[in-house]
């Protein structure tokens, strides 16, 4: 078979591969395969079958292969184009057709490649003019952060993609020419043989260009296909492995330089470290190109089934077509369209081995690997594998200007091909069987051509391996991802279950809109923070991250036929979750916090149940999409949305009393009889610890020390105790480590023994964190901590672990859980509990918790005052009732607020669940 027919024969192969894709679409659309519908692609086909005919009449001994592979990938690209934007299709096409009669033209006049040599220094400052023009101030065009285009009225072209054809040109012409020069090492070091300078020139002058391209032109992506580029023709020309060493190690030097200077480059190795780090905001791009490939699996979506542009993933058309590609055709279709390019590098490498000189050989090496490594460096970007560039998928991905150059690329290298010496020899019977008037060697070519097909083999190896990872090995953590918005897009097509409170009322349901269902959040403001948010776009969090599975009905299942159902793929509507909040009481608690900043924590001491968890500022969860976008554009505050009852660590002040206090009891160190001088200030550690006021309270018992909040007696207690008592103590009660809690959890913190200072361990005891050391300064507490500081004590030292949920069920009410409540820590004996209950009664009834008093209830509790570095206080207290067996314990902070502001909210908080409670 001659090589035209095989051609042509390809060319048959491929067509109904992309008529069946083309058809796909038509099906997908609802649209009825004809052939009037199957226009585009049979016009293609048509079109590539003329160029066919031209390649027999001008270029019979051609490469046969290079054609069908450029055909079968410019029409995925036409089919896909047509997919994401259809507005652009027909530009596309019109672009395709003037890429083909390009490339025709090219094989008519183009009768001799080696000519091209002779103007090698006019094509060197035409691609550097080509490359520049962009900054003209007046037609340069700055896109996306990249100054590449001219622009005309509506027309616009990018001239570096004919920049690269040029510049290879001119290194063809050039390497081919002082190949022996470049060759010959003059410079000795020891033993070894190295270039001298003017040997080195030409890769600095790469290297200069490529630099000039990064920081004139913020182009990333020319600038290393365009050094790259050199690197491989280098070698080809030389053999000399040096050179490329050299190469890699100048370009981690730009690389390091680039860094430091440019903060978008530094934006982009960022994003490449950690591509879900930012996710809606500067990594969006790639997370949504990494969520859209992890859908596609190893058999895909299905062609126009996938969600990448429909979410969309910005500049689906063109930066990153291949993620649509490899979401809807799979790993397999993936893997292919990469193989195509892995074919057209084999196919390229032998027109090189076939050429007559030296001159078209590098030409050949050169246009290969502009196209293949662009394609390497495009899908390695948008997989992640190495920083993305934003440059375009060769004959693929939406542009003109790069389909353009594409064609007159095929064209040359199709030119070659007929110049070689023979249309029967391939790669290894060429070396070194053929004869040529090329100075180099023919043996010698073909083991630097097969050592560079190697490498670029394992470069596309590199890509298939990393695609399985993201495709297969780790599909299922990314589709889990909170912001995966493709996840949340296909579960809108099921029955989420709703999220109410212990009273029954509705915080969270679906309601079905057109055949999707829409996620609503009827009660407003109600515990906003702790239902959270359903997103396609900002994903989950609060209770529908933490029970998203469940609300998905795909676990907790009531019945084995739910749990059947699920496996064989049957949609069940989602499980229902029963929050252990009261509506009331967790009403209560933000009406406490109403016009302040701050958090309120209401839990059962007995059970762990939470009853209320509320934070200021608060906010409509209907609003939370607004609320997230105007925080990722910096266009408003965000701090609604932070939750300051279990996600801000606070200086707790005195309630921290409550744990010195127990220290002290527990261990033997005093009594609450024990007596204490108590003056405004007193030296301990070097250092003066003061009382609030600077008030004396003359010689006084530890229990009144409690009441009036001593500083100066808690200090001596605190030094009494030690560092790591101390700090032991605190953790019996929490610190340092953290429940297993529904919600996200900061960590309380106290310092590590051994740095604290005796002034610093007294102040400690007083809740006041003032170390500086690499541990650190505490205590830190969250309001959550300081409620099951307080549990500790109303339970008779026992804290249980806090939980969120009282029972999950299915669709039919049938109940899958119910809560158990299980011991967190055993803070101290029940006697000390008691002891410490006792005098924390004493601090409502006769000291600085009086406004926390209820008629008809006893009240124990404690206040804080913490100050913060801008003269201003935060005031705390923390609560139970009644005092002679707690119900229900409140702990509650207002950032800046005023004396006892704390103490009379939290008044409010425990008297409305004492009501509820009946016992009041």
């Amino acid at each position: 078979m001659t090589r035209r027919n095989l051609e042509l024969l390809l060319l048959v192969i491929a067509a109904p591969l992309v008529i069946v894709l083309f058809a796909m679409l038509l099906i997908h659309d609802g649209m009825v395969v004809t052939v009037e519908n199957l226009a585009v692609p049979l016009g293609i086909f048509g079109a590539f079958l003329v160029a066919h005919i031209a390649v027999r009449i001008f270029a019979p001994a051609a490469d046969p292969a290079i054609l069908p592979i450029t055909f079968a990938l410019s029409t995925i690209g036409i089919a896909f184009v047509t997919r994401i934007v259809p507005d652009m299709a027909v530009r596309q096409l019109m672009w395709l057709y003037a890429g083909i009669a390009c490339m025709v033209l090219v094989l008519v006049f183009l009768k001799n490649i080696d000519r091209l040599a002779q103007y090698k220094y006019v094509l060197v400052l035409l691609g550097i003019l080509l490359l520049l023009s962009p900054m003209l101030p007046v037609v340069g065009t700055e896109i996306n952060g990249s100054r590449l285009w001219l622009r005309v009225g509506s027309f616009s072209f990018q001239p570096g993609e004919l920049a690269k054809i040029c510049i290879v040109l001119f290194l063809a012409g050039y390497l081919a020419l002082n190949r022996e020069l470049l060759s010959v090492f003059t410079w000795r070091v020891g033993p070894f043989w190295l270039p001298d300078l003017r040997t080195l020139m030409p890769m600095v002058v790469m290297w200069l260009l490529a630099f000039m391209v990064v920081v004139l032109e913020k182009d990333l992506g020319l600038a290393l296909v365009l050094f790259a580029v050199f690197l491989v023709m280098l070698y080809c020309a030389t053999g000399k492995k040096l050179y490329v060493v050299t190469g890699l190690l100048m370009a981690a030097v730009a690389a390091v330089a680039l860094y430091g200077l440019f903060s978008h480059v530094q934006l982009r190795v960022s994003i490449w470290m950690d591509p879900f780090a930012d996710a809606q905001n500067t990594s969006y791009q790639l997370a949504q190109c990494l969520f859209s490939i992890a859908d596609g699996g190893m058999f895909g979506t299905g062609i126009g089934r996938g969600l990448g542009a429909d979410i969309p993933i910005p500049y689906a058309y063109n930066d990153a077509i291949f993620a649509v590609i490899a979401e809807e055709s799979g790993l397999l279709g993936a893997a292919g369209i990469l193989l195509l390019y892995l074919s057209f590098a084999i196919r390229g490498m032998v027109v090189a081995a076939r050429a007559k000189s030296d001159v078209s050989s590098l030409i050949a090496v050169g246009l290969t690997s502009v196209i293949v490594l662009q394609a390497f460096i495009i899908v390695g970007g948008i997989t992640d594998l190495i920083p993305l560039t934003g440059i375009t998928l060769p004959f693929i991905a939406q542009g003109g200007s790069s389909l353009l150059s594409s064609f007159i690329i095929v064209g040359i290298l199709l030119r070659c091909g007929d110049e070689g010496p023979g249309s029967t020899q391939e790669l290894m019977q060429t070396t070194g069987s053929i004869s040529s008037n090329s100075v180099l060697g023919r043996v010698a070519l073909g083991k630097r051509l097969t050592a560079t097909m190697i490498f670029l083999s394992l470069l596309f190896v590199a890509l298939v391996a990393n695609l399985t990872w993201w495709m297969v090995i780790n599909a299922d953590n990314i589709q889990q991802m909170p912001g995966n918005g493709h996840t949340l897009a296909k579960q809108a097509e099921a029955e989420r279950g709703t999220i109410s409170t212990y009273d029954g009322v509705v915080l969270a349901q679906s309601i079905e809109e057109n055949g999707h269902f829409q996620r609503v959040y009827p009660a407003g403001t109600l515990a906003s923070h702790i239902v959270g948010y359903a997103s396609q776009q900002y994903g989950t969090a609060g209770i529908e991250a933490a029970y998203n599975e469940t609300l998905q009905g795909n676990q907790d299942f009531a019945t084995w036929s739910d749990a059947l159902n699920m496996l064989a793929g049957v949609g069940n509507p989602g499980n229902d979750v029963t929050l252990t909040i009261n509506s009331k009481i967790q009403q209560a608690a933000q009406d406490a916090l109403e016009g302040n900043v701050g958090a309120c924590v209401v839990i059962d001491p007995k059970t762990g149940a939470m009853l209320g968890l509320a934070s200021a500022p608060t906010y409509d969860a209907a609003d939370f999409e607004r609320l997230l976008s105007d925080a990722a554009t910096n266009s408003s505050d965000s701090s609604a949305l932070f939750n300051r009852a279990t996600q801000a660590l606070y200086a707790p002040g005195s309630t921290f009393k409550i744990v010195s206090l127990t220290a002290a009891l527990e261990d033997g160190v005093a009594t609450l009889d024990s007596t204490y001088d108590s003056p405004a200030s007193i030296d301990i550690g070097n250092a003066d610890v003061t009382n609030a006021r600077d008030i004396a309270y003359g010689n006084i018992t530890l229990a009144r020390a409690l009441e009036v909040s001593s500083n100066t007696v808690f200090g001596q207690v605190g030094e009494q105790l030690g560092a790591e008592r101390l700090v032991t103590a605190a953790e019996s009660f929490g610190f340092n480590g953290n429940p297993n809690f529904t919600l996200p959890l900061a960590k309380s913190l106290m310092p590590v023994p051994s740095e604290m200072t005796t002034w610093e361990t007294a102040w400690a005891a007083c809740g006041e964190p003032v170390g500086e050391h690499e541990s650190p300064a505490g205590p830190q507490a969250t309001v959550l901590e300081m409620a099951l500081a307080g549990c500790a004590i109303a339970n008779n030292g026992t804290i249980m672990t806090p939980y969120l949920v009282d029972g999950i069920y299915n669709a039919n009410g049938e109940r899958s859980f119910s809560p158990t409540p299980t011991v967190f820590k055993q803070a101290t004996s029940a006697q000390t509990a008691q002891q410490v209950r006792d005098a924390m009664l004493g601090v409502v009834t006769n000291g600085t918790g009086y406004p926390a008093a209820i008629n008809g209830v006893e009240v124990a509790g404690k206040t804080g005052t913490a100050e913060n570095g801008d003269g201003t206080t935060n005031m705390w207290f923390v609560g139970m009732a009644p005092a002679d067996n707690p119900q229900v314990v409140v702990a509650i902070v207002i950032e800046k607020g005023e004396n006892s502001i704390a103490a009379y909210k939290a008044k409010d908080v425990l008297e409305t669940s004492l009501a509820l409670y009946g016992l009041l």
